[in-house]
């Protein structure tokens, strides 16, 4: 699960607290506002790596399948823990199981005895691991083991969506991300320097102005002092969605900064690339 580019910011370490030098998996949201009931079919998923456990964000797409980031899916061992669930713990603890068997990860029993949801984790074949621009490919996906039948799923985007709103469009337009990660503020006690904080462990969204817009990437402008906006992702975000005209157009790929104040890098899923896989797991594709 090493990434080196700038940050990314989304991944969170859930035991070790791990963080990436240079540019790193995305993360939660900073600024912004508590979700609520907003977007009911964004939730949490917790996984194993050779690393350690980790969380990420992801949207339902159809009963049975998550849409997320390839670095959230393309390390992970065992199964996958689903939690939909706006607010998930104020203060510690989360009360998510933790694996007999770190090594092999989640069993599907372990999870569904927990009271959560299990699934099968599965990177985009083509995921480059940030190592090309012209193919970053950072999607996955969480196929779940049982159907969820309460919960609407969420659209995606028509092909090439996104084209429309370049500039100089982009800069006016504002994209919804929401996700689980951690929030940059000064900590209740100690050194008062804006720091990532686990807890309150909630669902967040925000809005974001485009910044630039390039064949696989959808850079926002996440720094919440931008009046146009109101935060930005952060740490746990990665795999979030960003939502425009009703439509999940994006993934929270990466950042740049450790503070979760400039850029958001997110993974467009409007692409054919994209789109003619995420249809191989049943996911609809809108004609327009």
């Amino acid at each position: 699960m090493a990434v080196r580019f700038r940050r990314l910011v989304g991944v969170v370490a859930v035991v070790l607290g791990l963080t990436f030098a240079g540019m790193g998996p995305a993360a939660a949201i900073t600024g912004g506002e508590p979700d609520g009931n907003g977007h009911p079919n964004v939730g949490l998923i917790l996984f194993y790596s050779p690393d350690g456990r980790f969380r990420c964000s992801a949207t339902l797409v159809t009963p049975t399948v998550l849409v997320t980031a390839a670095h959230c899916t393309v390390d992970t061992v065992g199964k996958t823990l689903v939690d939909f669930r706006s607010v998930v713990a104020l203060q510690p603890p989360t009360g998510y199981p933790v694996a007999a068997n770190p090594a092999t990860g989640y069993t599907q029993a372990e999870i569904e005895g927990a009271g959560f949801r299990a699934g099968t984790a599965h990177a985009h074949p083509n995921y480059s691991n940030f190592t090309d621009l012209a193919n970053w490919n950072d999607v996955g996906v969480i196929v779940l083991d049982r159907p969820v039948t309460n919960i609407a799923a969420a659209r995606i985007a028509p092909l090439n969506y996104l084209n429309a709103f370049a500039q100089p469009v982009l800069n006016k337009t504002l994209f919804t991300t929401v996700g689980y990660g951690t929030e940059v503020r000064k900590p209740d006690s100690g050194p008062q320097k804006p720091t990532p904080e686990t807890y309150p462990l909630i669902r967040r969204v925000a809005q974001e102005p485009g910044q630039k817009l390039s064949a696989q990437i959808l850079q926002t402008n996440g720094n919440i002092n931008d009046t146009r906006g109101t935060g930005g992702t952060c740490f746990g975000d990665s795999g979030g969605p960003s939502f425009l005209g009703g439509y999940v157009v994006t993934v929270t790929s990466y950042g740049y900064t450790d503070n979760c104040r400039y850029l958001d890098g997110l993974q467009r899923i409007d692409l054919k690339v994209v789109q003619d896989w995420l249809a191989t797991y049943g996911v609809p594709i809108p004609t327009g």
